[in-house]
């Protein structure tokens, strides 16, 4: 039907097609408590069903940023979405939390329901990866703001901890061991950096499109054993930005070039760009997505914990002593 709205260029049938196109997909990442169905005006969770004593909600929102021109450009659209909650559920699980939903939104030019089915999809398969349920969301058509094929991506996640489990890094102390998780490649960070120095992006999209990893996996049983004292996700600063976040004051850390293997994209940035070894450090994260806080004394634990869960893990440093008015990163070893 031809109203004064569809006249204004804002399809809502369309609208009411990419509702029926995701319900699939959204009822894939159910878990015990959620309550309601797709469509509501709110998304509910009942957290009395959970065997948390006090429980803690840790929350994240992020965005995929400029990751999304590629997807855009060479109509892929079914990984981006996966990106997308990585970025948030990387965030809360570096505070020892369990996520449990989510919701997007995606605003755009021109409401495709397949497109928007696609994306809808990636997230899905994101929160089955990061066992969370997706409660809810919005697509908004903006015909003034976008261009038909354009459009804008970000999400929200909560989670919860146990408030004796929640991960503040405030135990870490010198000599605590650093342990590194392998990255999928670029992730999601530095995309501006990485479009303007490969030209030749379009025709490499697929393998510039590797989703962000997701790291509930793998954390979560570390907190739930207690060998966890602090993580960080390295996302936009890098190392230099990110590790220091999560070590209490006073406290620096030394970073072992070398302890890690690399990807090659990150070889073929910085030689293209001409850009110094260190500043990768500050831009991108190297191979490394999450950087996890140990005890020495329980580090073999910890490690064989991270086998267990089939999960590649590197001892990168150890925290330091800062003097006052030193830099808190320290990068030793030979050039990586």
């Amino acid at each position: 039907m031809v109203n004064a709205y569809s006249q204004a260029g804002v399809d809502v049938e369309a609208g009411y097609e990419v509702v029926a196109r995701i319900r699939n997909h959204v009822e894939r990442t159910s878990r015990a408590g959620v309550m309601g169905a797709l469509g509501g005006f709110g998304g509910c969770f009942d957290l009395s069903s959970l065997n948390v004593r006090e429980p803690i909600l840790v929350s994240g929102t992020d965005g995929v940023g400029t990751k999304l021109l590629l997807a855009q450009a060479s109509n892929i659209h079914d990984t981006i979405g996966i990106d997308c909650v990585a970025m948030c559920v990387n965030d809360i699980v570096a505070q020892g939390a369990q996520p449990l939903y989510f919701l997007d939104y995606i605003a755009t030019g021109h409401t495709d329901p397949r497109r928007m089915e696609a994306v809808v999809a990636g997230v899905a398969e994101g929160c089955v990866q990061a066992r969370c349920a997706l409660i809810g969301g919005e697509t908004a058509e903006m015909p003034g703001m976008y261009q038909p094929e354009e459009y804008d991506l970000a999400g929200f996640a909560v989670g919860v901890v146990e408030k004796s489990r929640l991960v503040t890094g405030a135990g870490i102390a010198p000599g605590d061991v650093l342990v590194g998780l392998p990255s999928s490649g670029v992730h999601s960070n530095g995309f501006s950096l990485v479009r303007k120095v490969i030209t030749e992006w379009p025709k490499r999209a697929a393998e510039l499109l590797e989703p962000t990893r997701i790291y509930v996996e793998a954390v979560l049983p570390l907190v739930e054993a207690g060998f966890l004292k602090g993580a960080a996700h390295i996302t936009g600063g890098g190392f230099v930005e990110n590790i220091p976040r999560m070590l209490p004051s006073g406290l620096g850390a030394s970073i072992e070039l070398g302890s890690w293997p690399i990807p090659p994209i990150f070889s073929e940035l910085r030689e293209r760009a001409e850009i110094p070894t260190l500043e990768m450090y500050e831009i991108f994260n190297m191979g490394i997505g999450m950087v996890l806080a140990f005890d020495p004394a329980q580090l073999s634990d910890a490690l064989a914990l991270l086998r267990d869960q089939g999960e590649a893990a590197y001892v990168i440093g150890a925290v330091t002593e800062v003097p006052a008015g030193a830099s808190l990163l320290q990068f030793c070893g030979g050039p990586q």
